[in-house]
């Protein structure tokens, strides 16, 4: 697939998912990416942390693809970056704070001079190709949160990002509504748009009311106060800062990511009125009423700091009376791992207060209202909903065309799509998928290793080992070592009867090696399934004397 005198637009992320964003737009046989981003692995990848986007369908076009055009830093956006960048050999394009959290990056994988990276200065332009982008800057929660502006011969695009209106921002300065309305003025082909909080029927509220709450919140605790939000909300470790301030506390950082974040947004003109940090020996050094803890982990995350001091393998140490502040919102299927803390927290008398008991937290995505604004404002021809599971872009596709909006399209990763001329079209289907980051390896989520993996943790494993003599002859019984396999007190008999039927299926003179393994892991494997009900993953090993 080549673009011809045409404008495509192919999510190889994103689309049907919160997370993994990665956006192609084509034209003219050239390809530009918006976004290179990765999401988090649920229980369904276990020993795997991080997946990435499987980018087969440009790595086959590299010679092809322009450059990657980053709209702000979250994981989501970015984090990729350093796993499939290089490959692609394409340059980057980021604002000074986005580009210096992707520099740390690359850094940290040695890849600093394979990866090219241009820093565009806030509401910067530049030209790829048939392409041209402008930054246009919008409210998140990281600073240098950007919309792109993409000119093509077929029309513009305004490639959102993550965004939402914010009357009170505490980092930065987002577009105004007449400058949006001008955007609108000057034609808009499609609003390629957020689609996280398309349910909320309120707008998501400002970063000024968080600290308002948060002050409130921390102004009446007695003993330490530990608050947890993510690493790379600038904006609310500012609030942080003032509240710190405000209340007489010193304030203690807990967490690597946090100091990258401070150290990456100082470097960028930004939290210049931080308040200097205490070690954590000074602050358990301090009376209680007097230190402010900003640590990292609130969803659960085993190896975060949160995590870490309330099990009590951390120098941080908390007791009765002492207060945690969630201020972020709970991601959906992290309840347990973030339940798991907060028992532990209760079981020691530390309070919490999370974004339902106070007004500690608003989100970086826009509402209802939010979203009927910004159609107001820029008034595309096409609205394309991205950035959500498929329920959130059918529901902004509705609400787009009931805002007057004259056209919309649900699309999913993989759809190409035809938005001009004559669009918007699905004109095909490319294959998209995961991979999985297991330990230093690349591989892919449905692969040999992952299934294997899973099947393991599903009915656990056996190991058998049976020695043949010259012959063929059975020398001995059969060794048997099971690993997650569910006898518990009945092993002993369970491994002396599997190893019985084992014998039995071996018969004299065997030279058929590969007949005979298959022979013997079947007899196994139905003696542990006739035990347990399940069917144990059966190895078996041959040693000829």
């Amino acid at each position: 697939m080549t673009p011809g005198n045409e404008l495509l637009f192919l999510a190889l992320g994103g689309s049907g998912e919160i997370g993994m964003n990665v956006n192609l737009y084509g034209c003219q046989g050239k390809w530009v990416m918006v976004d290179l981003g990765l999401t988090f692995a649920d229980p369904a990848y276990p020993g795997v942390e991080l997946i990435l986007p499987d980018l087969s369908f440009i790595e086959e076009r590299r010679e092809d693809l322009l450059g990657i055009v980053l709209t702000h830093g979250h994981e989501d956006h970015i984090g990729a970056i350093p796993y499939l960048a290089a490959d692609l050999g394409v340059p980057l394009y980021a604002t000074p704070f986005t580009a210096g959290l992707i520099r740390l990056k690359l850094e940290e994988e040695g890849l600093s001079r394979e990866v090219k990276l241009h820093v565009i200065e806030n509401e910067g332009s530049f030209a790829l190709g048939p392409f041209g982008f402008r930054y246009v800057p919008l409210a998140h929660s990281i600073p240098e949160g950007n919309a792109v502006l993409i000119d093509t011969p077929h029309g513009r695009i305004f490639h959102t990002g993550d965004w939402k209106l914010d009357e009170k921002p505490l980092l930065g300065q987002p577009s105004t509504p007449a400058e949006l309305t001008a955007i609108g003025d000057e034609g808009v082909l499609a609003l390629v748009c957020d689609s996280t909080n398309v349910f909320n029927a309120e707008a998501s509220g400002s970063e000024g009311d968080v600290r308002e709450g948060l002050m409130e919140t921390i102004t009446g605790a007695k003993g330490r106060v530990l608050v947890t939000t993510f690493a790379s909300n600038a904006a609310r470790l500012q609030t942080l800062g003032e509240v710190a301030n405000a209340v007489g506390r010193k304030l203690c950082v807990a967490g690597r990511s946090l100091d990258r974040i401070i150290s990456t947004a100082k470097a960028a003109g930004y939290l210049k009125d931080f308040p200097p940090t205490v070690d954590w020996d000074d602050a358990m050094a301090l009376p209680r009423n007097e230190v402010m803890i900003i640590a990292t982990g609130g969803q659960g995350e085993a190896r975060a700091a949160l995590s870490r001091i309330a099990f009590e393998s951390h120098p941080i140490k908390l007791d009765t009376g002492d207060l945690v502040v969630f201020s972020s919102k709970q991601i959906p299927g992290n309840e347990i791992a973030i339940g798991r803390i907060q028992n532990a927290l209760a079981t020691k008398g530390v309070l919490m207060v999370t974004d339902r008991q106070a007004a500690v937290h608003v989100s970086g995505h826009p509402g209802r209202p939010e979203l009927e604004a910004m159609y107001r404002w820029v008034r595309p021809q096409i609205l394309l909903p991205v950035h959500g599971e498929r329920r959130h872009m059918a529901e902004q596709a509705r609400l787009g065309l009931t805002s007057g909006v004259p056209q919309a399209v649900v699309q999913s990763n993989g759809d190409l799509l035809r938005l001009a001329p004559n669009g918007p079209e699905i004109i095909g289907k490319e294959g998209t998928g995961r991979l999985v980051l297991d330990g230093d390896v690349i591989l892919p989520a449905d692969g040999s290793t992952m299934n294997e993996r899973r099947k393991i943790a599903l009915h656990g494993q056996i190991s058998v080992a049976v020695a043949l003599d010259r012959k063929g002859k059975l020398i001995g019984e059969p060794t048997l070592r099971t690993q997650g396999v569910p006898v518990e007190e009945d092993k002993a008999a369970f491994l002396a009867e599997a190893a019985d039927e084992a014998a039995q299926v071996v018969p004299k003179g065997s030279q058929d090696e590969e007949a005979l393994r298959e022979r013997v892991r079947l007899a196994v494997r139905r003696t542990a399934t006739r035990w347990t009900g399940k069917k144990p993953v059966v190895d078996v090993l041959l040693v000829r004397a």
